[in-house]
């Protein structure tokens, strides 16, 4: 079985979008909150496309026998002026389809950006993971991750009176 990472291209945005809505949904369950906080801006679509044109960003198709099964979004975020000169390679969203889970796909996506920031000269990496997302936590920490932070929240809203939609707000 081949598993491969390759970069995304405009093409692909369709693709991206409804694998997109799958994480969505997915992170969604965790933490209402994930679709206006850590998520990407709407329309996905525009989204997509800005990152792939990027020059500070990465857009990964992760495939199986060349079969599309999940993607990687991850972008260059620069240091505070203490240390102008470094940056972070940070993955910030990952996602591999249930039935391709455990074969290798997250890992083709998560070595292939590294490997990609460390040509540009990045030695550090950051993933975001979701508290309580411990299949996530366990896949970054197999790949040599470990926490550096923690964003703690608190919301005065209760559910009831929040929009169904996260995106209407």
């Amino acid at each position: 079985m081949q598993v491969t990472a390759r970069p995304a291209e405009i093409v692909d945005v369709p693709l991206l979008v409804s694998l997109y809505r799958r994480l969505e949904a997915e992170m969604t369950a965790l933490h209402p909150m994930w679709p206006v906080a850590d998520g990407l801006p709407e329309p996905v679509e525009a989204s997509f496309k800005q990152a792939i044109e990027a020059e500070d960003a990465e857009v990964l198709i992760g495939e199986i026998e060349g079969v599309p099964f999940g993607f990687l979004y991850a972008r260059v975020e620069r240091l505070l002026p203490q240390s102008p000169d470094q940056a972070i390679g940070s993955i910030r969203l990952i996602y591999t389809e249930d039935e391709a889970r455990e074969v290798g796909v997250a890992e083709a996506l998560r070595d292939r950006v590294m490997d990609m920031f460390r040509a540009r000269g990045i030695t550090k990496f950051d993933a975001h993971v979701l508290p309580g997302h411990r299949l996530a936590k366990n896949f970054f920490e197999a790949g040599g991750f470990s926490a550096r932070s923690i964003v703690m929240h608190h919301d005065d809203d209760p559910p009831t009176r929040r929009s169904r939609d996260p995106r209407a707000h």
